[in-house]
């Protein structure tokens, strides 16, 4: 796994986790202060779940904007040689597609947790 986190850029990569870190804590943080308010607004705590889910996608799009870069990057070594090898080019697309799937992941969590939240947030009514 920290191999990936390497191999996918740094830059990227570590961007990409902070906003993990930050849409997990805000699900959390906001749907906990729902379920112990005593009279919390249930449309306040959907819309702090949407902005959680829009911070998970926000990170598919900056891992997709990751991957544009590295291909491009890539492009540009591939005009400067003169012989090409396939192999060359499939890896670095495979290297490129680690932060979309990055992404991708940390996207797919935020969905997770925002229909969890949505659950939660229903019941409770």
């Amino acid at each position: 796994m920290k191999d990936l986190f390497f191999t996918g850029g740094t830059l990227f990569m570590s961007v990409l986790t902070i906003l993990l870190v930050i849409m997990v804590a805000w699900m959390i943080y906001h749907l906990s202060k729902y379920i112990y308010a005593k009279q919390a607004s249930k449309e306040k705590a959907l819309r702090k779940a949407e902005q959680g889910r829009s911070i998970g996608l926000f990170a598919l799009i900056f891992g997709i904007m990751g991957q544009l870069i590295g291909i491009y990057g890539a492009f540009s070594s591939i005009v400067e040689t003169t012989t090409i090898s396939p192999a060359l080019i499939y890896s670095g697309l495979k290297v490129s597609m680690i932060t979309t799937m990055y992404g991708l992941v940390i996207y797919l969590i935020a969905i997770i947790l925002w229909f969890g939240s949505q659950q939660i947030i229903d019941k409770r009514d």
